[in-house]
C-alpha cells in the first residue's frame, strides 16, 4: 500500500455514517474522569450461582466436547430448553431444531433478523426512543428507517412510562407498500414502557393489513414491575407467522458479559436468520450455551413460583427503582417511572444548571458531559435513541441505570461539589 493511501477512509459505503457510538464515547469519558457509571446497562451484582457452577463444571468436567464447536444454530441442550420454555410462553409446540436460533447476544439476533429480512427498497418502522443499534443495522441492510415516536401524554405529577404513547394516526401513516418490518421493543429501553395488549393489537392489525414482519426485541421480558404483564406480540392472532422474537441470557440471568441470545420464529423466517448467522458468526460458545441451558431448565421447572429467578429478580429491582425515583425527585429531577427494564429517564430541565458546550450538540449530551466531568457521575443522553428529526424530544432527559448496587451514590456524588 502506498503512503498516499494511509489517510484514506476505506470504510465501505454501507457502513458510512454508522461509526459513531454513544457507548464508546461515554464509557470512555466515564473511565477518563473515573466517574461512577450509572449509564451503561449492566448489573454490578452476581448472576445466579446455578449458572456460574454450571459453566465451571462444563469447563473442567470429563466431557471434552464442551470445549469444542457445537451445533451452528444452537447447542442441542440449549435449544431444547428454550423450546420447552417458549412453547409454554407462546402457547404452541415449538420445534427446537427449526424454531430456535442461538446468537451472540440479543444484538446478534437483531443483526440476523434485520439483515436476513430487509434490503434496499424496503422501509423499516422504528419506534422512538429505540436501542441505538436499530438505526445503523437497518441502514447497513440497505433499507430505510422510518421513525415514529412515543409521546408523553402527561406533564405534571407522577409520570409513568405508560403515559408515553404512540399516536395511532401517526403510526398508521408510517405504513405503506414498502414497509417490510417494524421493530418493537417491549419492555422498552430506555423508557421502560411495557406495551399493553390493546397497544400491541393495534400494531398487529396494521402489520396484518400491510403484510409487515415484526422484529420483537423482548430481552427485558422478565423485568416488569407493579403487576405489569409482558405480552408477546407473537401470541396474538395471525402474528406467529410474521414475528421474530428476540431474547437474551445476559438480561435474563444478569450476565451481560456472556453475550448470548436467541431468536424464536417460524421456519420460513428462521431460514433467513440462519443464513446470515452461518455466514458470519456461525457458532456461539459451547460452554456458555451449556450453562444457560442448565439455568433455563432449572427456572422452567419452577416457573411461576416465588423461587424462580424470573420473579425474584424484578422483586429485587423494584425497590431500587422506587428509591432512585425518590432520590431524583428530591434533587429536583422529574423521573419517568419505568414499568419494566432497568433504566429510568429523568427530566433535568428544572435544575438550576447552565451548561456550555458545542452549539451543534444536543442539550442532553452537553449536560451528561458536564455531569461526568464536574460531578463524577456517568449517565447516558437519550437523544442518542432518536432519529435526527426527533432528537429534540429527548434533549431535557438523561438515562439512569438502577440495576447497580452503587446507585445510591448518586446523591452523594451530585452534592459533593455543590448544587
Amino acid at each position: 500500500m502506498s503512503s498516499a493511501n494511509t489517510s484514506k477512509d476505506f470504510l465501505v459505503e454501507r457502513f458510512q455514517g454508522t461509526d459513531k457510538n454513544v457507548w464508546v464515547e461515554f464509557t470512555g469519558l466515564a473511565a477518563e474522569y473515573k466517574a461512577v457509571n450509572l449509564g451503561q446497562g449492566f448489573p454490578d451484582f452476581a448472576c445466579p450461582n446455578s449458572i456460574k457452577t454450571a459453566i465451571a463444571e462444563a469447563a473442567t468436567g470429563p466431557d471434552n466436547l464442551m470445549n469444542q464447536y457445537t451445533r451452528s444454530f444452537g447447542h442441542p441442550r440449549l435449544v431444547n430448553a428454550l423450546a420447552k420454555l417458549h412453547s409454554k410462553l407462546h402457547g404452541r409446540d415449538l420445534d427446537p431444531m427449526k424454531d430456535i436460533l442461538v446468537t451472540i447476544g440479543g444484538y446478534g439476533g437483531l443483526f440476523n433478523s434485520i439483515s436476513g429480512l430487509c434490503q434496499k427498497g424496503d422501509e423499516v418502522i422504528i419506534i422512538e426512543p429505540f436501542f441505538d443499534c436499530y438505526e445503523p443495522m437497518v441502514k447497513i441492510s440497505g433499507a430505510k428507517p422510518v421513525f415514529v415516536p412515543l409521546r408523553p401524554t402527561k406533564t405534571n405529577g407522577i409520570i409513568s412510562s405508560a403515559d408515553w404513547k404512540l399516536d395511532p394516526e401517526e403510526l398508521t401513516k408510517a405504513f405503506n407498500s414498502k414497509t417490510k418490518a417494524i421493530i418493537l421493543n417491549t419492555p422498552n429501553n430506555p423508557l421502560g414502557k411495557v406495551f399493553k395488549k390493546d397497544e400491541l393489537e393495534f400494531i398487529a392489525d396494521l402489520c396484518l393489513k400491510n403484510d409487515t414482519f415484526v422484529i420483537a426485541d423482548e430481552v427485558y421480558e422478565w423485568l416488569t414491575y407493579d403487576d405489569n404483564q409482558h405480552t408477546r406480540i407473537a401470541t396474538l392472532p395471525g402474528m406467529w407467522e410474521r414475528t421474530v422474537t428476540i431474547g437474551s441470557a445476559g438480561k435474563t440471568f444478569s450476565a451481560t458479559g456472556w453475550k448470548l441470545g436467541w431468536c424464536v420464529a417460524p421456519p420460513n423466517l428462521m431460514r433467513c436468520l440462519q443464513t446470515v448467522h452461518q455466514n458470519s458468526i456461525y457458532v456461539c460458545p459451547t460452554l456458555i450455551q451449556e450453562a444457560v441451558a442448565i439455568g433455563l431448565e432449572q427456572e422452567t421447572s419452577r416457573l411461576g413460583s416465588q423461587d424462580c429467578y424470573f420473579k425474584s429478580l424484578p422483586a429485587e429491582l423494584q425497590p431500587k427503582r422506587d428509591r432512585l425515583a425518590k432520590s431524583l425527585q428530591d434533587l429536583g429531577f422529574m423521573p419517568i417511572i419505568p414499568e419494566g427494564g432497568y433504566f429510568m429517564i429523568a427530566d433535568y430541565s428544572k435544575l438550576n444548571v447552565k451548561v456550555e458546550g458545542d452549539p451543534n450538540e444536543s442539550n442532553d449530551f452537553k449536560f451528561v458531559k458536564w455531569l461526568i466531568k464536574e460531578k463524577g457521575l456517568a449517565t447516558i443522553p437519550p437523544s442518542a435513541f432518536y432519529g435526527a428529526d426527533n432528537k429534540k424530544l429527548a434533549d431535557k432527559y438523561i438515562r439512569f441505570c438502577f440495576c447497580k448496587v452503587k446507585w445510591f451514590l448518586v446523591i452523594e456524588i451530585i452534592h459533593k461539589k455543590g448544587n
